[in-house]
């Protein structure tokens, strides 16, 4: 891939996307091209993502999540680049030559510690991971939108690539950061993204930034009872930190968020543990706040240590950026999510998602949510939430959307997510979105 920084270029392009011209026939024709391509292959697409709900692997671990959608790609024609930036579930599948590049992000990592059968009551399942967040939707959907906007591609014989990034490890990973860091977006002009969600949105918004470390505590270990002075607990600093964090929420911008669990903490009540783990999400709005934050968050860590006895060391893991928004995009993709609609449940999935509605907490909005598209709206908005798209979004214009693959009313990282990601409530979302996408392709190839 080469890298396209020529003089203008950017100027340019956000020129074009501020003056969005009407749709063409020939963009309407390719639109209803790849609406029929979904009406052939609807059943395809979900039999594809309820494997991958069924695989459930976690961020980096995705290797029969990730080899699926690619068998699934080159069967339709892409090319594959596998095991791209380091990373062995990560891959590019590319159709097409010449510009413009189109990419399609997809995720397929599940969620560590969360599990749930496909029934609207809980019931946790054997496993070690469940798709609480909805990426195997993610993964299929996008895969989806590439095959149909490559369909369209061939028979129409327009010019350009479009390319699907798999993307592993966005639960905690930041895989989307290592791709970036390789170089794999510096030919791309627009890149197109969606999530699993209750409600169907293409609004203009931000998210939070991050950074996540593992705090380590090294101790002296002794029989808690009969050496008690001999030992220096590390749980002792864990604990110590932790409360220390607590006091700091006080003294922090209000839109701080600040999460951590004890991810080790010694063995037996009668052993003093020599070593223990607290693992730390630190999160602003602005990715500097974050850092001085964050900054703030390893004192305590280093006086609890001293306080303690103990040594401490830390490990950051991932940090991310807020994504960077872009309206002209966002507009066109929410003329196409107005286009698709929403999602409209038979009387079986309805009957689900009563039920499942009946375990929600407050007053869960109206069923009919999910039938309808918000408004758009333009503002300054963050999702209290971050993601490892905002990375891509500071290299190359992006633009995602939300569909409504969960009951109106259930939010991310729950069981409710995972008992509707895994029915066709879930599929029909997919593919509200998937068509969106594909016929935002349709309309950045054409115009």
């Amino acid at each position: 891939m080469t890298k396209r920084n020529t003089p203008g270029r950017w100027v340019l392009l956000v020129s074009c996307l501020l003056v969005l011209l009407p749709v063409g026939a020939a963009a309407q024709q390719g639109k209803d091209m790849v609406a029929a391509h979904f009406d052939r292959h609807a059943a395809q697409y979900g039999e594809i993502a309820q494997q991958i709900w069924d695989f459930a692997e976690v961020s980096f671990q995705e290797t029969k999540s990730s080899v699926l959608l690619q068998e699934t790609l080159r069967s339709a024609g892409f090319e594959i680049e596998a095991g791209v930036a380091g990373m062995p579930t990560a891959f590019v599948a590319s159709y097409g030559q010449g510009e413009p590049v189109i990419g399609i992000l997809a995720e397929f990592d599940a969620l560590p510690g969360i599990t749930q059968d496909r029934v609207p009551e809980r019931k946790p399942m054997p496993t070690l991971a469940g798709h609480a967040c909805g990426h195997h939707l993610f993964g299929a959907g996008s895969t989806a939108a590439a095959i149909a906007a490559k369909e369209w591609l061939a028979a129409s014989r327009t010019t350009g690539t479009i390319r699907l990034y798999g993307t592993p490890a966005e639960e905690g990973g930041a895989g989307k950061v290592y791709m970036v860091r390789a170089g794999l977006f510096d030919d791309v002009d627009v890149v197109l993204h969606w999530h699993a969600g209750d409600r169907n949105s293409a609004s203009v918004y931000s998210s939070l930034s991050v950074v996540s470390a593992k705090f380590r505590f090294h101790g002296v270990s002794s029989h808690a009872a009969a050496a008690p002075e001999r030992g220096r607990s590390a749980l002792d600093g864990v604990e110590a930190m932790n409360d220390m964090v607590n006091l700091l929420r006080e003294h922090v911008p209000q839109e701080t968020r600040i999460h951590y669990v004890i991810t080790s903490g010694g063995s037996a009540p009668n052993v003093t543990p020599d070593f223990a783990e607290v693992f730390y999400f630190v999160r602003h709005p602005n990715t500097p706040t974050v850092l001085e934050i964050f900054d703030r968050v390893v004192k305590a860590g280093e006086g609890a240590a001293i306080g303690t006895g103990t040594t401490m060391e830390h490990e950051v893991l991932d940090g991310l950026y807020a994504l960077l928004p872009n309206e002209a995009l966002a507009r066109a993709m929410h003329a196409n999510l107005a286009q698709v609609g929403g999602v409209q449940y038979d009387e079986a999935e309805r009957q689900f998602a009563e039920a499942l509605r009946e375990s929600l907490p407050g007053n869960a909005p109206p069923l009919e949510l999910a039938a309808s598209v918000d408004d758009f709206l333009a503002m300054e908005f963050t999702i209290p939430a971050s993601t490892d798209v905002a990375d891509v979004s500071w290299v190359v214009p992006t633009a995602g959307l939300s569909a409504a693959t969960w009951v109106p009313g259930t939010a991310a990282h729950t069981w409710q997510a995972i008992a509707a990601g895994g029915t066709g409530i879930g599929n029909k979302g997919m593919l509200v979105a998937a068509k969106t996408i594909a016929m935002t392709a349709v309309d950045l190839f054409t115009n």
